[in-house]
């Protein structure tokens, strides 16, 4: 099944919103530190992510992972170290700023709005709608009423892009696992995500949807987003990570490409439980 392309953001006017030039390191974390009680979590972790490329990070679990993602997204300070989009410090900032400034989360207990159809879900996504704003809804309803139609044509777009189309007048809840994290990740879109964080997107998701899931993850790659991706099933990494963090006990214990990451003989001793002579 091929996707469609994705298409730009578009505001509420109609207009294509203009994101300027994406530098080649979007996302950096340098010397990161967070404890809970005496054991390190993330322990001096410094890593970066790329504009058009997608990074998965591995590692058994009590690894950090989770946790790396609670510091780039505000919702655990760290102890020490810094968290930098596009050279700006972030840590430190509360979440739902650094959700506007285009950081989006793929929550791996998928959270969406079950009462709500799967088009409503992307319109709770948008920023800045103009029927938001007390005098626009009083005085410029002709105007308001112009900007939902647009908002509405796009959220049925993205639904296009995740091939949920033929549901979006569905409750959420009636989707199955899969869809949801589809849906999900549509909603990230709605609202202009430049950074995706995906916790383990494919577990739980039958095999048919994995790879829809991994042809929408490769297209935001290529359309320029950054795709960071926790992920258990190596078979996944290999198929669609350029780049590998292998994280053990709070640290960076491998970077390179998959192949190389998984061949690596400290690699196999950790995770896999084979022998380092191996």
């Amino acid at each position: 099944m091929t996707l469609p392309a994705l298409s730009l953001p578009v505001s509420s006017e109609g207009q294509v919103q203009a994101t300027g030039p994406e530098p080649a390191v979007s996302l950096e974390c340098l010397d990161l530190v967070k404890s809970f009680g005496g054991v390190r979590a993330v322990d001096g972790v410094t890593l970066s992510f790329e504009a058009g490329k997608v990074t998965a990070l591995v590692g058994p679990n009590g690894a950090g992972k989770t946790t790396l993602f609670h510091l780039i997204t505000g919702s655990l300070k760290p102890e020490a170290g810094q968290v930098l989009y596009r050279g700006r410090p972030i840590h430190g900032l509360p979440p739902w700023t650094i959700a506007q400034m285009g950081i989006g989360r793929l929550f791996q207990d998928v959270r969406v709005f079950g009462k709500l159809t799967s088009l409503e879900n992307l319109l709770v996504a948008g920023r800045g709608q103009l029927g938001e704003r007390v005098v626009h809804a009083l005085l410029s309803r002709g105007t308001v009423a112009k900007a939902e139609r647009l908002e509405r044509e796009q959220a049925r777009r993205w639904l296009q892009v995740v091939g949920l189309q033929d549901h979006a007048d569905d409750p959420a809840e009636a989707l199955s696992y899969g869809q949801q994290k589809l849906l999900a990740i549509a909603r990230l879109l709605a609202a202009g995500a430049d950074v995706f964080l995906l916790d383990e997107p494919t577990a739980g998701v039958n095999r048919t949807l994995i790879d829809r899931l991994l042809q929408l993850i490769r297209s935001l790659a290529e359309e320029g987003k950054t795709v960071v991706l926790i992920e258990h099933n190596m078979n996944v990494v290999l198929d669609v990570a350029d780049w590998v963090y292998f994280l053990d006990e709070g640290q960076i214990a491998a970077f390179g490409s998959p192949s190389e990451v998984l061949s690596d003989c400290q690699v196999r001793a950790s995770y896999f439980g084979f022998s380092r002579r191996t």
